[in-house]
């Protein structure tokens, strides 16, 4: 066994040449494209657990050139504080807001002060682009342009919202279904309550897609969303092959309502989830092909992650969390570990799988390492990746996470939990009994969360619970 000082030694050592692999590229910079699913499960994605119903061939071949993550946490069970953690690298607890789920009547959002991965990389003479959904606020001073994005050209929140009628409207807007700007600045939701009145149920998804800070058609025809991104995507690709750039792609799907091209609709066993799954597959294969053909494929490092696991009470509308338990909005695994690829071919060793535990909180670091980008000068809650990713210390990653509930945590394999047996959007029968409880499981042993050993380690529970109440005291730290 090496002293400790000279294992410290060679880890640096390791450190330093995963890094200059990474970071060397030709041009001298290195491109980051974020690909980021809404809903999607653990078990959705043929390598990570066989499918049913449906193909996901191109993440498939993604991962058969990259590196496949199996023990990868989403920053949260539901779309704005996930989204906050992933651009952020920080606990959404720690921003100066509370950190629920956006809707149309919020009139606030990721605070101004946060500092994304877009921010970030400005300096470094990135060029930014979010194309897809954004859920971080949409009224003006909290769109992604005031967060470090140059261009957005996506939808402000989730597809199963509606309007703000005092979004303000391009001088080209579009409108469809046989709206009419009347329709549209009709209904000004100002609160909460309004979600149950006739309005905003008259509107329900028919969401707005903008370009920058305006509304350039109303509603969204979401059959050809996914197809429309894509193309986004490539054009901003090829406009900004011979420079660097950092490209945030933020599909809707398969959130629900659920949304096909005609190409897809109708194509699978599975029905509309499967059609959509396999649209979502193509086009990561099309945006991946593009850095081939503009031989872009060997400086750029592509991340395909999901913002949470499955909505399991939309049933056949809902995805699957494998060999998982439960889904959104859920403290199981089921709603926290999502099926996650990188892939930067000559950098990261092609078919690996990667074992350490590792989360959304930790892009951030990972990119301003290999970037060469300053850290925000804030606290984080993200540790580098950079040598996890070139094939070093593929077994030591992080070793814990709270979950952002804040009475779950994990710490190496062993994960202590507090809470209801059901979460609320599991699709189990509510009448059945539902008693908050403290639990134990060793996810080594029992990936499900099915055996409860908290009397037979209580000592183990009790010292996960201690490190538990110091990681949330450790979150008043702005």
């Amino acid at each position: 066994m090496k002293p400790p000082i000279l294992k410290r030694l060679l880890r640096a050592t390791l450190c330093v040449a995963a890094l200059t692999q990474l970071a060397t590229a030709k041009p001298e910079h290195t491109n980051f494209i974020i690909i980021l699913a809404d809903d999607l499960g653990y078990g959705d994605v043929n390598c990570f657990a066989a499918t049913k119903g449906f193909q996901t061939p191109e993440l498939d071949r993604m991962a058969s050139e990259g590196m496949r993550f199996t023990q990868f946490y989403a920053g949260d069970t539901v779309c704005t504080p996930s989204r906050a953690a992933l651009l952020t690298g920080r606990y959404p607890s720690r921003m100066n807001t509370k950190m629920g789920v956006f809707f149309p009547w919020s009139k606030n959002g990721l605070p101004k002060n946060e500092v994304t991965i877009a921010k970030m990389l400005k300096p470094k003479g990135y060029t930014t682009a979010l194309v897809g959904k954004w859920h971080l606020g949409h009224v003006d001073g909290y769109l992604p342009t005031d967060h470090g994005f140059d261009t957005f050209w996506g939808v402000p929140y989730s597809n199963d919202m509606s309007q703000d009628g005092d979004m303000p409207l391009s001088e080209n807007v579009q409108f469809f279904e046989g709206m009419t700007e009347a329709d549209y600045k009709s209904y000004r939701p100002r609160a909460p309550k309004e979600a149950s009145t006739k309005g905003y149920k008259d509107f329900k998804d028919k969401v707005p897609l903008m370009s920058g800070k305006e509304v350039i058609e109303w509603p969204v025809d979401q059959c050809y969303l996914t197809k429309r991104y894509t193309k986004k995507s490539i054009e901003f690709i090829e406009a900004n092959k011979d420079k660097p750039f950092f490209l945030y792609v933020a599909h809707a799907m398969p959130h629900i309502p659920l949304f096909a091209s005609p190409d897809f609709k109708g194509t699978t066993e599975r029905g509309l989830y499967g059609d959509v799954v396999e649209e979502l597959d193509w086009s990561v294969g099309q945006i991946l092909e593009a850095l081939r053909q503009n031989g872009l494929d060997e400086n750029t490092i592509v991340l395909f992650t999901s913002d949470n696991g499955p909505w399991k009470s939309m049933k056949e509308n809902g995805g699957s969390g494998g060999p998982l338990r439960d889904g959104k909005g859920s403290s199981y695994e089921g709603g926290f570990r999502v099926p996650t690829i990188f892939w930067a071919p000559s950098k990261i060793p092609a078919g690996s799988v990667n074992e350490a535990m590792a989360t959304a909180y930790d892009v951030l670091p990972t990119v301003a390492r290999i970037s060469g980008a300053e850290l925000p000068k804030r606290k984080l809650d993200g540790q580098d990746l950079a040598p996890l990713l070139a094939g070093q210390d593929m077994q030591n990653g992080r070793d814990e996470f709270m979950y952002s509930s804040r009475r779950v945590i994990r710490v190496g394999d062993w994960k202590y939990r507090k809470g209801k047996t059901n979460g609320g959007w599991s699709g189990v029968d509510k009448s059945l009994p539902n008693p908050e409880v403290e639990q134990l499981f060793n996810l080594k042993d029992d990936i499900g969360e099915q055996n409860n050993v908290i009397d037979q380690y209580p000592e183990k529970a009790e010292m996960l619970k201690q490190r538990l109440e110091l990681i949330r005291q450790s979150l008043r730290k702005k």
